[in-house]
């Protein structure tokens, strides 16, 4: 029997997550595969691979957010590689986009992440590898190997790295205490829950904390910050209440809308974020609280290590 490298690494990349990719590819020192998108004239897209994968194991990268175009890329470059005889296709998507629809929370609702993780499955992909999903059981909706990478293996340091005089960890709402609680054990910390109720999707009604907030320098922890209407509305109350500062970690930047100007016009100190998805390009967006910490590396090493059939579990702090 060969050992385990009779299959070749192959890396590729979407439109989407391009510059995640590369930096990715410069941390494996390993190339990007060529391939190319040909596009019709109504919008239709046909990617294609410039080389041969057969036999290759073929990580593909790309963070799903809309537009749909960029899911679709990611299932076609999957159903490609198939088709070209690859040995193994693994899609890294940093960032899981419809992750929000992960159950029924109302009335003839989709869940949306269910059809993604079937949709993966018919165009053939073998593994997932992706980081801080919306909810942990989104796992369970697959019938392939998760690697469910946290983000918290570089936002801890970057945390502990502050030296915050009262450092306190604070839940944007009552679903994200479990992640609030892992990180405050870990900074051996006290944990504010901020307790809401919204009026409708992307609407925040009011906020209450539930904890020792005055005198605290809080650092609220979250998995995705999108109109930063719930962000911005928890810091400018934890401030309210006494807090010497404020500060917010959250993986994934979607950062829609009124966003960066919510974050601007807040009480936030600084946004901590990932480079799953990109920021904004666009000068006139202030940006200058945020801070963005890279999870290539971490992803770099988790690819080269189910690459080489390594143990993983080791690399996560969570």
């Amino acid at each position: 029997m060969q050992h385990e490298h009779e299959h070749k690494l192959k890396l590729f990349t979407c439109k989407a997550s391009k510059d995640f990719a590369l930096k990715v590819a410069h941390a494996l020192n390993i190339r990007i595969g060529s391939s190319d998108v040909l596009t019709f004239s109504d919008g239709e897209f046909q990617p294609s691979y410039n080389e041969s994968v057969r036999g290759a194991t073929v990580f593909i990268i790309q963070s799903t957010p809309p537009p749909t175009d960029n899911l679709f890329e990611l299932l076609l470059m999957i159903d490609a590689a198939k088709r070209a005889s690859a040995h193994k296709v693994i899609a890294v998507m940093p960032y899981f986009g419809w992750a929000r629809q992960d159950r029924k929370d109302k009335p003839r609702v989709s869940i949306g992440a269910k059809l993604v993780a079937n949709m993966l499955h018919a165009a053939g992909c073998d593994r997932v590898m992706t980081c801080d999903l919306h909810a942990d059981q989104i796992q369970g909706f697959f019938d392939v190997p998760v690697d469910h990478i946290y983000a918290s293996a570089v936002f801890l340091p970057y945390i502990k790295g502050l030296n915050l005089e009262n450092l306190a960890i604070a839940a944007p709402d009552m679903g994200g205490a479990k992640r609030a609680n892992a990180y405050a054990r870990y900074l051996e910390c006290p944990v504010i829950i901020c307790h809401k109720s919204r009026e409708r999707a992307n609407v925040v009604g009011s906020i209450t904390a539930i904890g020792d907030v005055a005198g605290k320098d809080i650092v609220i922890v979250d998995d995705m910050v999108d109109t930063a209407g719930t962000l911005a509305k928890a810091a400018n109350v934890l401030k309210e209440m006494g807090a010497k500062s404020v500060r917010a970690c959250a993986t994934h930047a979607v950062f829609s809308g009124p966003a960066y100007d919510r974050i601007s016009e807040s009480a936030l100190e600084e946004v901590i974020v990932s480079d799953t998805l990109p920021l904004n390009q666009d000068p006139a967006k202030d940006k200058s609280k945020i801070t963005v910490l890279t999870m290539t590396e971490m992803f770099a090493s988790i690819i080269s290590k189910v690459y080489n059939y390594e143990e993983i579990s080791s690399s996560f702090i969570n």
